[in-house]
């Protein structure tokens, strides 16, 4: 799924709404909204987002469950006190929570001379996450800037990784599609990544390109620079074959560094 999500959460549950029942209409089994989709802005625009977490929490459990799919509803920034979490929600066609995965890796960085500090209000969580499908398929979570370290997508054994983003334009035109062919060829697994695109409150930019990649590094499908939604079929057997036949996994050795004085 690639949202334009703005401060304001009814209309971007409505997009939310109407683009996951087109998905599901289209066959999809496993549906993956973006990063802090239900309200992306400035800090006091997410805050305003996080308030109405349960609301949006009640949305994706019944929408999962009258559709009967696996939802990742993206990532939702969680009041924690008075800090927030921002967190991926797989919700199970029984409309259950099956995992929580708080993002581990908080995006404190200068981008084009823009300042992004995410760990002023918001906590990193503490262990990467592997839920399952309905058919037991594994998968592994991820949120944006986490793409970034290939250690946490080592640390899971998934079939699949849902990667909820919110990609800045410069970084999405830069790096996007190289890190998420490049994890996807590293660990033979599958990719659901969905990015936000075009511009959100406080003078935001995302870059779209939301793609879905198979464990060759092919592109299945790759949306265009707007709100929509792409589906491709994910041929796990042929995944497998691939695994088999290069085995790169299966050779990983475990590497210390031997440091000369």
């Amino acid at each position: 799924m690639q949202l334009s999500s703005s401060g304001d959460v009814d209309r971007n549950l409505e997009a939310a709404d109407r683009l996951t029942r087109a998905a599901a209409a289209d066959g999809a089994q496993l549906v993956v909204l973006p990063e802090k989709w239900p309200a992306l802005g400035p800090p006091e625009v997410i805050a305003a987002g996080a308030a109405r977490s349960e609301e949006v929490l009640g949305w994706a459990s019944a929408t999962a469950a009258e559709l009967g799919v696996d939802l990742v509803a993206g990532s939702l920034a969680l009041p924690a006190g008075d800090r927030l979490r921002n967190t991926a929600i797989h919700v199970g066609p029984d409309g259950e929570v099956a995992a929580r995965y708080t993002k581990l890796h908080l995006f404190d960085v200068e981008v084009e001379g823009r300042t992004y500090r995410e760990s002023d209000r918001e906590d990193a969580g503490d262990r990467p996450v592997l839920t399952h499908t309905a058919d037991g398929t594994g998968v592994g979570l991820a949120i944006c800037y986490d793409l970034r370290f290939p250690a946490l997508f080592e640390a899971l054994d998934a079939e699949v990784f849902a990667l909820p983003s919110a990609f800045t334009l410069p970084t999405t035109r830069a790096h996007w599609d190289i890190l998420v062919r490049a994890r996807a060829i590293e660990q033979q697994a599958a990719f659901v990544a969905a990015n936000q695109v075009g511009e959100h409150p406080g003078g935001m930019a995302s870059g779209g390109r939301s793609m879905l990649v198979d464990a060759w590094g092919e592109v299945l499908a790759l949306a265009p620079d707007e709100e929509c939604h792409v589906v491709a079929d994910l041929d796990l057997d042929r995944q497998r074959r691939i695994r088999a036949e290069l085995p790169a996994l299966a050779h990983r050795r475990p590497v210390a560094a031997e440091v000369h004085a």
